[in-house]
């Protein structure tokens, strides 16, 4: 009952609360007059009315000296809930100086007649003090206890939690999540057996990873969120694969980059994305290298609204460009992208521009006015399905659109040009890969003319897989899926990708930029390819459904055009190494005729017809080859 009153008394305004603490205070001053002449008189044994009537002056006096001083310390002002041990000593300041004042003023100035001799106030100081510092104590004390009455009531409607991991990080989620969340921690584990046994703001660790199974069920936990933002990926992965095991949603809090970087806070739970199942860790590139030829230049992006150049337009904002131009035919996505980077880096010099790749006149107005010295080109049409049904778009996108770039990065002395392709360009059997292959083509060729004719433009491709979460790819399609209650659909149970992630295509491909000497074809080490239907089943598993009885898992077929596996190098035999471990070359091409001869070949292995790919032969004969 009383912690209820106290609970409700919490919720007044600050002017009642000082009120209160001003009642308290004087209190126990009144108070510790009494108990100041019972220590030196050492009895009980006199009247207590008598005793105030005759301290009754210098008892006032006390009292708005003492809670004058403490006012102005901030006593009254400070949250004791929360206060720190400055905040005491300069409470004991005050109480002490009021009563050394009170003594002053009674004796000199004031009173004529003394009522309390010095060691009555001495003691009144010391009692006083005790007193003050007893009743905000009490105060912080009792609102824990009607804070944990109501949240152990608030407890059962909440999701009750496993923290894995109670380093710096799981503690501050524990002590969050006690707060407002609707999440309530029950329970944490740890690897590091000094800690089993302990307790974090009342939640215990019941020991390392091999009990979580056990614990969870002990514990009814409902969700597992795994607070381990700088773990290693192996054990991550092996963390995760416990969790997954147990049946129950798994969450996790941002990764070490986001927290000090301030993207994101502790209390920022997310759900387990595919990134944290990669496999391997990320691959993080050099900056000097890329300060070198971003810093205070002119840096213009093709396609800047889409995943790739959205995040390559994010990484190359952080080293300092001259000037950035977003180029993009969707206005939807390029002025999300504008509003971001504005308000991220207000300084930043910015331009975003709509037009087409395939309007060469667009292309060298944007180029005479700005004249970009570093030009990526990731404009592309790129999903297989669609290009199947429109092969032409294809072709008109992705060859003519490349050439349309890179012609007119020849023609006004660009220094740097690096294109955005794709593992489907590696033995093409549809559409898109093809054209992404012959938009490499266009690449070698102009490279090889550079070197031929003594020009100083550097042509490059990179090539990557499949991009985790990025615009179409199967990860959303996944999640949405199994958001609806599934079926999820896969197209064959053997079918494979390589991944990785948007931050690394990005940086993979501004790494190239730095490398490029001319015509070469830069490919990342993805590690093993991964099963899409394992994929499929991990996020089943990480969402606390069970793949084939919650989420049912259904194959479709391969699609026109779809590889079952999918390559990275054209000749796994004839890749060189870079600075980077992980960052390989496809040497380029030096003979223009195998250009030609390669070209002819590609249409054996389409899937579809293209009444535009004849056309496109001779184009490419006449205004690549010829150059």
């Amino acid at each position: 009952m009383f912690s209820k009153k106290y609970s409700q008394t919490l919720q007044i305004n600050n002017v009642k609360r000082i009120v209160l603490m001003l009642i308290c205070d004087i209190l126990i001053i009144v108070t510790s007059a009494w108990i100041a002449a019972v220590l030196r008189r050492n009895t009980f044994e006199f009247d207590p009315i008598t005793f105030y009537t005759g301290k009754f002056r210098e008892l006032i006096l006390l009292c708005l000296i003492t809670v004058s001083a403490m006012g102005f310390a901030g006593s009254y002002t400070t949250s004791w809930r929360y206060a720190e041990y400055s905040s005491y000593v300069a409470m004991y300041i005050a109480s002490f100086g009021a009563v050394v004042l009170t003594y002053a003023l009674t004796r000199i100035l004031v009173l004529k007649e003394l009522k309390f001799a010095f060691s009555d106030y001495i003691i009144m100081g010391l009692v006083s003090s005790f007193g003050f510092t007893l009743e905000r104590f009490a105060g912080r004390f009792l609102r824990i206890y009607a804070r944990r009455r109501t949240l152990k009531k608030e407890s059962a409607k909440k999701t009750r939690v496993m923290i894995v991991g109670a380093g710096d990080t799981g503690s501050a989620l524990i002590r969050s999540m006690r707060k407002d969340t609707m999440m309530y921690p029950v329970v944490a584990i740890d690897d590091d057996k000094n800690k089993h046994g302990m307790v974090i703001a009342d939640v215990p660790i019941a020991g390392g990873r091999e009990v979580i199974a056990t614990v969870a069920k002990e514990y009814k936990v409902q969700e597992i969120i795994i607070a381990i933002p700088s773990g290693e990926t192996d054990q991550h992965n092996s963390i995760m694969r416990i969790c997954r095991e147990t049946g129950i949603k798994t969450s996790t809090v941002p990764s070490l980059f986001e927290l000090v970087s301030g993207k994101a806070s502790v209390s920022q739970i997310r759900e387990v994305t595919p990134q944290d199942l990669l496999g391997r860790n990320e691959q993080i590139v050099d900056g000097k290298d890329i300060f070198g030829y971003i810093e205070g230049k002119t840096i213009m992006v093709t396609g800047g609204g889409g995943s790739i150049g959205s995040e390559l337009c994010r990484q190359i904002a952080k080293f300092n460009p001259k000037r950035l131009i977003i180029f993009d035919i969707y206005e939807n996505n390029a002025y999300d992208l504008q509003m971001e980077l504005r308000r991220k880096y207000p300084e930043l010099k910015l331009e975003v521009l709509i037009g087409s790749v395939r309007d060469k006149k667009r292309l060298e107005e944007v180029f005479e006015t700005y004249k970009p010295r570093v030009v990526f080109h990731a404009a592309a049409h790129k999903h297989v399905p669609l290009m199947e049904d429109s092969p032409n778009e294809a072709i008109k996108n992705n060859v003519y659109g490349t050439y349309n770039v890179v012609s007119t990065c020849e023609q006004f002395g660009v220094e740097r040009f690096v294109l955005i392709s794709t593992d489907k360009a590696v033995n093409p059997t549809n559409i898109m890969g093809t054209s992404k292959r012959i938009a490499e083509m266009v690449v070698q060729r102009f490279a090889l003319s550079q070197k031929k004719n003594g020009g100083k433009t550097i042509f490059a491709a990179v090539r990557f897989g499949n991009v985790l979460g990025s615009n179409g790819s199967v990860i959303p399609l996944f999640k949405k899926q199994i958001a609806e209650g599934g079926p999820i659909t896969v197209t064959h149970p053997e079918i494979n990708r390589f991944f990785m992630t948007i931050p690394e295509a990005a940086q993979l491909v501004m790494q190239a930029g730095a490398f490029a000497e001319g015509g070469e074809i830069f490919i990342l080490d993805m590690g093993e390819p991964v099963k899409i239907v394992d994929l499929a089943r991990n996020l089943i598993e990480l969402s606390g459904l069970v793949p084939d009885v919650d989420i049912k898992i259904e194959f479709s077929g391969l699609r026109p055009g779809e590889k079952m596996y999918e390559e990275i190098l054209l000749d796994k035999e004839k890749h060189a190494a870079t600075k980077h471990d992980k960052i390989f070359i496809e040497q380029p091409i030096n003979d223009a005729e195998k250009l030609v001869s390669e070209i002819y070949s590609l249409r054996e292995g389409l899937s579809c017809e293209i009444p535009l790919y004849d056309d496109m032969i001779e184009w490419f004969q006449t205004r690549i080859v010829t150059k």
